[in-house]
């Protein structure tokens, strides 16, 4: 099997990745029939299989194999333990950790284009005064905006001229006016006056833009029949919270002792004003989390250690090549949470619609002991949450320690699970005019959602009957890791242009030599190349393949 790794970054069509998409029964648009609706997506049958895949290959190097083994910064092994919590929390959680209070972006709307855009991903560029130097100009006004998107088009020629020509009906007459791209502003901080003048990165005239307002991404519910305002619940818009709820519960029920991390997947909720680009911004979304506790005079090694181990993890899976990034925050894009000169990172890939840019894959951040500072300290928690570490402390007569009270920092390792199998398909689509196909989907055989695919070459002369066998030995072996393929009809090149574009690995070939002399033709998604093998060798084969044998 080629390695699935050593694809290079080319430009794909995102429109072309989610046709296919469509058309082979990975996602489909939610509630289609209706119309859909917005910031929503369904997994199809080969869709699902493939977020399953992924789900449970994080669960096996993370919770069932910590790491793979890998021993952590002073070589001890890696202790981790799952949970499962609940969407919905007591909104006093949510009040503790600031998302009730604080939890919004200022949204501007634009009377024109009728879009949305977040004021603080609005940059307006300046009009100055060309008999000044550009460092010392004083602006006249900024009227030319372009939204975080568009900032990431490489070369638009159309966004730049659109721009000039702004900055040209604002400048008119003006003879001693001109424009700089060195001191541009983001619509948030301009005054209101100065607001008046820009043009909305979709509009054709300036002043179209409203004044930033607050809008808060909580999904709201309500608990019982009565749906009062004493009733108000939310979705929770991470998963973090409920491990960080669970701290003092995981300690009493366990063996566990610091450091150690507790894992979780599952879905969250953000009322995203603006989803966008497919299934990277939505509004219903999964999370594979770990939060990592650990004495604060070791939370740097650890961080250090998470950040480098999450980075090879994606790149082992199939994103290793020049698509996928390790990026170290600025100073000041750090969260609340975030202690001074503590570490935030973010792992990203460069997706079709951010090309040349990135999108956020994973985080890893260092979130100091704010949670369950902010936890015990709320008035009706009422829970000390402090850890009792009996390995630290200054030793007592008889030698040892009598142990430290404090509240353990926190490195946090946050995946978007549905980011990450955008990426996978992102990567794994690959153009080939030489196929049936045109394209074929290049999975790491542990992701692919089929593992393996039996075909007769015709349904006669006990070919199918062979088949059914070869199938139940690999479905007894492999079933429970993906999906065995079986399929008597249609010509065998159709049938293996199908598994090209639902990334099949392994495509298994009973003919007549096989009721003969024992062999079958095997053949290589990647290569298209086809040998044979014995038949009572193929079990061995696809664990190779898959990383078993």
């Amino acid at each position: 099997m080629a390695d699935a790794t050593d694809q290079q970054p080319q430009t794909k069509s995102m429109d072309d990745i989610m046709s296919l998409c469509k058309r082979r029964g990975f996602i489909y648009q939610a509630s289609e029939i209706y119309g859909g609706v917005n910031g929503f997506w369904d997994y199809g049958p080969l869709g699902a299989q493939l977020k399953k895949n992924l789900r449970d290959v994080w669960w096996q190097d993370i919770v069932m194999n910590p790491c793979q083994g890998k021993p952590g910064p002073k070589g001890e092994p890696i202790s981790m333990v799952p949970v499962d919590t609940c969407i919905i929390q007591n909104p006093k959680v949510w009040e503790a950790s600031g998302h009730v209070g604080g939890f919004n972006d200022p949204m501007v709307d634009c009377t024109e284009s009728k879009k949305r855009y977040r004021a603080d991903h609005l940059l307006c560029f300046p009009v100055i005064r060309d008999d000044e130097t550009y460092d010392n100009a004083t602006p006249i006004g900024y009227v030319a905006s372009l939204s975080r998107e568009q900032l990431l088009e490489q070369e638009n020629k159309k966004v730049w001229k659109r721009i000039r020509k702004a900055f040209a009906d604002s400048i008119g007459s003006n003879e001693h006016a001109g424009y700089s791209y060195g001191d541009e502003r983001l619509y948030s901080e301009l005054q209101p006056e100065e607001r008046a003048a820009v043009l909305g990165p979709d509009a054709s005239e300036r002043g179209t833009l409203t004044e930033p307002r607050q809008f808060n991404l909580m999904f709201k519910t309500y608990l019982g029949a009565t749906a009062t305002e004493d009733d108000i619940a939310y979705l929770r818009p991470e998963t973090a919270q409920g491990i960080f709820i669970n701290f003092k519960n995981v300690v009493d029920t366990t063996r566990v002792s610091v450091p150690f991390g507790i894992a979780q997947t599952g879905k969250a909720f953000r009322n995203e004003v603006t989803p966008r680009n497919f299934t990277f911004r939505s509004r219903e979304f999964e999370q594979m989390e770990i939060e990592f506790f650990c004495h604060p005079e070791e939370a740097n090694d650890w961080y250090v250690f998470w950040r480098d181990w999450r980075m090879q993890w994606w790149q082992e899976i199939g994103l290793a090549g020049e698509n996928l990034i390790l990026r170290e925050h600025d100073k000041d894009e750090l969260a609340h949470y975030a202690k001074e000169g503590a570490g935030t990172s973010d792992i990203e890939y460069r997706f079709p619609f951010t090309a040349p840019g990135f999108g956020e894959l994973e985080g890893i951040a260092h979130r100091s002991n704010y949670d369950l500072s902010a936890h015990q300290n709320h008035p009706e928690s009422n829970t000390k949450l402090e850890y009792l570490d009996t390995t630290r402390g200054e030793l007592a007569k008889n030698g040892q320690p009598k142990g430290e009270r404090y509240l353990p920092d926190v490195i946090e390792p946050s995946a978007g699970l549905d980011r990450g199998v955008l990426a996978i398909l992102c990567e794994a689509y690959t153009p080939d005019p030489e196929r049936p196909s045109k394209v074929f989907m290049r999975f790491h055989p542990r992701v692919a959602p089929i593992k393996a695919a039996v075909f007769p070459l015709v349904n006669k002369d006990g070919m199918p009957e062979k088949a059914a066998e070869l199938h139940q030995m690999l479905v007894k072996r492999f079933g429970h890791l993906g999906k065995i393929e079986t399929d008597p009809k249609q010509s065998i090149g159709k049938r293996y242009a199908r598994m090209d574009e639902a990334g099949c690995p392994f495509c298994f070939t009973i003919d007549g030599d096989t009721l003969t002399d024992g062999t079958v033709t095997v053949r290589d998604r990647d290569t298209a190349e086809q040998k044979r093998i014995p038949f009572d060798d193929v079990v061995e084969f696809v664990a190779t393949g898959l990383g078993l044998g």
